[in-house]
């Protein structure tokens, strides 16, 4: 918040910022996870600005589900928006090539819909019914399976819609424009997943004509592969959620580690939410040694959107800065605190005063 405090000290951007209390703290408190009033509230905000998330006194999905997955499904925060950019000398390839890659995931679908459950004889029956919904759609799905085995299933659905893969491809292509690329790499695998990643080729094709743009299709396993030797051959990356959530976290050691990255969840219409990407490090919390990076990185990113793109700018040559000199906390070679790191990239931003 210091950073964003010396933005607004120099530039037109003001803000009125409003702390929420929903994380692990209240949960084991109250039970509660992200509430109907939270929703209300955080609806007549311009933005969301989201700290990392996760307690090792919480089992693993809680807070994911309950409160990140479901904060984006509610806010129909459809777009995933991941910046992989070469921060020297962090980048641990052997090749010192520049690269800036942006990934849009597809945020709502695929296999990310919380479309699960089990059936079998531990479980009730053959039987199952799964309810999902979106701001598009709610979907009912009713399950009756026929075993040849007295056996238990587990199951996780991942659907794509035609109007939601619709306003992903033409998203991901008016970035590209805005960008100033001539191409977006949609990357799936549609050679065994065909229904699903089938039509998603099919309207990404008129998507693309339609907006003059070329088209390059990557599989998933070889898009990991063309990362780590050619990753100055990418722009505007589309993927979809699964494949998204593991290309972006390999781009992030790209870039120089989780902590070097930050996220943007888009909804182009209506409230969006920024955040690092990596989780709350409860292994290094309250020693001051946490790298404040990436939540600085999402606040670039919370600018730019909001309409600010020379704020964001300034946000990302004050990293670049801290980078230069030193500045920066043990995990990235520095000698300095959490809060030693968020004053020098605080102090660099007074500094740019005009």
């Amino acid at each position: 918040m210091e950073v964003l405090d010396a933005v607004s000290e120099i530039s037109s951007f003001q803000y009125d910022p409003e702390f929420f209390d929903i994380g692990s703290d209240r949960y084991l408190r109250t039970g509660e996870l992200l509430t109907d009033d939270d929703v209300s509230a955080l609806k007549r905000k311009d933005a969301i600005y989201f700290g990392a998330i996760g307690d090792p006194r919480v089992a693993p999905g809680v807070l994911e589900q309950g409160i990140l997955l479901k904060m984006r499904a509610v806010f129909d925060q459809y777009i995933n928006l991941r910046p992989v950019t070469s921060w020297f000398p962090l980048v641990p390839l052997k090749r010192e090539v520049p690269f800036d890659i942006h990934f849009l995931r597809e945020n709502t679908e695929d296999f990310y819909m919380g479309a699960n459950g089990f059936f079998g004889p531990s479980h009730g029956g053959s039987r199952a019914h799964v309810h999902v919904d979106r701001e598009l759609y709610g979907l009912d799905i009713d399950i009756d399976a026929r075993s040849t085995n007295d056996d238990d299933f587990a199951f996780e659905i991942g659907l794509l819609s035609r109007r939601a893969v619709t306003r992903f491809a033409d998203y991901a292509c008016r970035y590209a424009l805005n960008r100033g690329d001539t191409k977006v790499t949609l990357v799936d695998k549609a050679n065994v997943i065909t229904k699903n990643y089938g039509m998603q080729r099919q309207i990404f094709q008129e998507k693309t004509a339609e907006y003059g743009l070329d088209l390059e299709f990557m599989f998933v396993d070889a898009m990991a592969m063309a990362m780590i030797v050619r990753p100055e051959t990418f722009g505007t990356v589309a993927v979809p959620n699964l494949f998204g959530d593991i290309l972006t976290d390999l781009g992030a050691q790209l870039q120089g580690g989780l902590g070097m990255g930050g996220s943007g969840n888009i909804n182009p219409e209506g409230v969006s939410m920024f955040e690092p990407i990596h989780g709350s490090a409860p292994d290094i919390a309250g020693r001051g040694i946490a790298n404040p990076i990436a939540a600085v990185l999402a606040a670039q990113m919370l600018l730019e959107e909001q309409g600010y793109q020379a704020e964001g700018r300034m946000l990302h040559d004050a990293v670049r800065s801290s980078l230069d000199t030193g500045r920066t906390t043990p995990d990235l070679g520095g000698n300095l605190s959490t809060s030693e790191v968020g004053k020098a990239i605080a102090d660099y931003v007074r500094s740019q005063k005009r």
